[in-house]
């Protein structure tokens, strides 16, 4: 293919992406205007921003049934580096179809939020900023009273979610977790010395973009198709991981790593036995160690970190149908896609 060659995505009936050789998308799913597209895919949509406690701007958006009351409240974190203005939206797109209302923001530094560009100095108050907005959401429609609320965490989106429930317990009846980042796999993390030496430098300065991993995405997406649609999202961040924000994310994956534990809530945990970004090990420690008594694990032979998208489209079916079944299960039957 040609450098200046892309590839422009149609609709499926699945909301996959139909590949044909073209120029640079609007959006992941082609270039149907969004309102348009939604309304094609019978779901509506919107999008906003809110001004966190600390005064902070983010940009959030929010899919919805159309034709009834969501059966399930599904609160979404996305991953290190991501946003959920690409091909984050076909999962929450894909969810409200099924009668299921999707709420999520771009987190501090990421996408269209206020921030330096992937620069996450401090988690903790990532998770409040969460925190205020999901608990936000859930005041502000009469209809979402006494639906069961549940959280949805994409890799580092999933370590987010169990800092979330860590905080606020009794707060959600259940959390999605794909291909959580509980631990930085020893794949892609750095080897020693250079974690100690980053750790050092990091003191006097936290923002500088030098640490040496290469582009995750590459490592994430298995259809090579899909890479070219991904590498378009004009709001992914290429630059090299900021050194304030790796020893962050080490400290915060130590520090879920020994939590485990505790985690109470009911909750799902997805993962590729190939992902080399998150550790499975991780996420099947995390299924034994859980107190939680309601628990599932699923781990899927020769599968990428990006499950939702990344995989080959019959791929992605299959996870999206594991989800979609253990939501069904929890949740009052008479949207869309009940069983």
């Amino acid at each position: 293919m040609k450098e200046e060659e892309s590839l422009l995505s149609t609709q499926t009936q699945s909301g996959q992406p139909e590949t044909q050789t073209q120029t640079q998308l609007l959006h992941y799913w082609g270039n149907t205007p969004e309102q348009e597209y939604y309304n094609l895919q019978g779901i509506k949509a919107s999008k906003s921003f809110y001004t966190s406690p600390r005064g902070l701007k983010l940009f959030t958006r929010q899919w919805l049934p159309l034709l009834s009351p969501p059966r399930g409240l599904i609160f979404m974190v996305h991953g290190y580096g991501n946003d959920i203005s690409w091909t984050f939206q076909a999962t929450p797109i894909f969810l409200a179809q099924q009668g299921f209302a999707c709420f999520a923001l771009d987190l501090e530094g990421h996408g269209q939020s206020h921030g330096l560009r992937a620069f996450v100095p401090e988690v903790h108050l990532v998770v409040q900023d969460c925190l205020a907005f999901f608990t936000l959401v859930k005041q502000q429609e009469p209809q979402f009273l006494n639906v069961p609320c549940f959280l949805f965490g994409e890799s580092m989106g999933g370590a987010i979610c169990l800092l979330i429930h860590f905080a606020e317990p009794e707060a959600f009846q259940g959390a999605i977790l794909v291909a959580p980042m509980c631990k930085i796999s020893d794949k892609v993390k750095p080897r020693w010395p250079i974690p100690q030496i980053l750790t050092f430098v990091a003191r006097f300065f936290p923002s500088l973009a030098i640490v040496p991993t290469a582009d995750l995405m590459y490592k994430s997406v298995k259809v090579e198709e899909k890479k070219i649609i991904a590498n378009m999202n004009p709001m992914r961040y290429r630059g090299k991981p900021r050194l304030g924000t790796v020893v962050e994310l080490l400290k915060v994956t130590e520090y879920v790593s020994q939590r485990l534990g505790d985690v109470s809530l009911p909750f799902i945990v997805l993962h590729g036995s190939a992902d080399v970004v998150t550790d499975p090990n991780v996420s099947r420690a995390l299924y034994e160690e859980a107190k939680s008594e309601d628990k599932t694990i699923k781990i899927y032979e020769g599968m990428m970190h990006s499950l939702l998208f990344g995989e080959t489209d019959q791929n992605v079916d299959i996870v999206r149908a594991d989800i979609l079944s253990w939501l069904n299960h929890r949740c009052h039957a008479g949207g869309g896609g009940a069983e």
